[in-house]
């Protein structure tokens, strides 16, 4: 089956249970952590006022009264949940399929009509499709690039499907997709965190608009990661990738995880306080090494660091979104333990970047121990992840205090029902506005 053929003829009938199960789980993970990021993050606030202000239309926008065009309101719902580094991801391709893939789901769905059916098919063949773009892009060019980048040609193959374009025009969105999408590179918002982030929200936009600009007749060169690079699509419908995707139990990059769980073991291992800690040292590979913002100002560089979301969970036993914004940012007992984190590269964890991220966490005690811990890796991972009970759980921390239980009820209730239900049910609870809150919650997720 070519990858055409895939977005195209991919049927609800044909998703094993455990893949269906698995695609309900991402959605109301990726609702949960926009609905926070909505009532939280300056970086929402700001590229809605923009959507609304540079991309006039009829779309409603994502936990917002107003609408724009479908690429602004694509552009406005990436970037929200990319505001908030709380959503899952795929360890191969070095970020996140579902944040570019949903803002395209909720444009188009909006603009044709579709059923609930239709939508979560939609979003399986988006997470297959996507898992094995990004691969193939990054195995065949020479920088690492965001998600936007591969993200762009998945926004426009679940556009494709669901606008309905033949074969040749879906060729043509995925070619148009691939040339505009943003090829920023990671790793420059890593050593320099600001809002730009991910880049999904910018890829979602640029697939959204390739989809429509295809409708209309304009041509686009092949998506070289999808027509040149055969080896990473040969088994679409057979090994379902969506089931190897992580989740997060703290909103904060992935890459500072595996740190922040080997500071928790020992911190309950020894039934330890922060103020016994004379400083955290962390053994891990090069790229969380290069998260080395440990006195961030604003929440993105909070995010973006290994050494403070380390420094939270020591002081706080987890980590919550409250925890990294605002004036949480200023705990002297945190960054205490922040900017005296010492951090080296291990040739152990860089040889098994990206398929496994590790660490090795030593506590120096103000009493002169050093409390060495074996090694570490992020919890929930694809080889262990979270029950379905963990991601509700996590989806009501988040969604709870950002909606109220109510809402934050009917819309787990909606995704539960989607698959015989219209795609209505879902978008009349999430194209409604909801009032800035300030996240008060100290528990992590689970």
């Amino acid at each position: 089956m070519t990858p055409v053929d895939f977005i195209h003829d991919l049927r609800w009938s044909d998703i094993p249970a455990p893949v269906r199960l698995r695609a309900e789980m991402c959605l109301l993970d990726l609702l949960g952590v926009a609905a926070a990021a909505s009532a939280t993050t300056r970086v929402s606030a700001l590229i809605r006022d923009h959507a609304v202000e540079a991309f006039g239309g009829t779309v409603p926008m994502l936990f917002d009264a107003r609408t724009a065009s479908a690429p602004g309101a694509a552009l406005a719902a990436g970037m929200t949940i990319d505001s908030l580094d709380g959503h899952d991801g795929y360890n191969p391709a070095k970020g996140h399929v579902g944040c570019p893939l949903l803002p395209s789901i909720l444009s188009f769905g909006h603009l044709h009509g579709i059923s609930g059916e239709d939508a979560m098919t939609a979003l399986v063949m988006g997470y297959e499709f996507g898992s094995r773009a990004a691969t193939a892009q990054h195995a065949t060019v020479a920088d690492y690039h965001t998600s936007g980048s591969w993200g762009a040609v998945t926004a426009a193959a679940a556009g494709a499907r669901i606008a309905g374009l033949g074969r040749e025009k879906t060729r043509h969105a995925l070619g148009i997709a691939e040339y505009h999408g943003p090829r920023s590179q990671m790793m420059r918002c890593i050593d320099t965190p600001t809002n730009v982030k991910d880049g999904s929200g910018w890829g979602a936009m640029c697939g959204v608009s390739a989809v429509q600009l295809a409708a209309r007749g304009f041509t686009g060169a092949p998506a070289i990661t999808v027509e040149e690079a055969p080896a990473y699509w040969g088994d679409l419908g057979e090994r379902w990738l969506i089931l190897e995707q992580y989740f997060k139990p703290y909103p904060v990059c992935r890459w500072a995880q595996a740190p922040v769980e080997g500071v928790l073991a020992l911190r309950r291992a020894h039934d330890l306080t922060s103020e016994m800690v004379e400083r955290i040292e962390v053994e891990t590979f090069h790229e969380s090494v290069r998260l080395a913002m440990n006195r961030p100002t604003d929440t993105d560089e909070a995010q973006y660091s290994t050494s403070f979301p380390s420094a939270v969970a020591m002081v706080r036993g987890g980590i919550s979104a409250a925890d990294i914004a605002d004036e949480a940012l200023n705990e002297p007992e945190v960054v205490r333990l922040s900017t005296g984190m010492v951090m080296r590269e291990s040739e152990e964890a860089n040889a098994l970047f990206p398929g496994k991220r590790i660490a090795r966490v030593t506590l120096v005690l103000k009493d002169g121990r050093r409390l060495e811990g074996g090694i570490t890796t992020p919890r929930w991972d694809a080889t262990d992840p979270p029950s379905e009970d963990e991601i509700r759980a996590k989806y009501h921390v988040l969604a709870d205090e950002a909606l109220g239980a109510d809402r934050a009820g009917a819309i787990e209730a909606a995704v539960h029902a989607l698959p015989k239900s219209g795609f209505d049910a879902l978008t009349a609870q999430l194209f409604r506005p909801i009032s800035p809150v300030t996240m008060s919650g100290r528990s992590e997720y689970a």
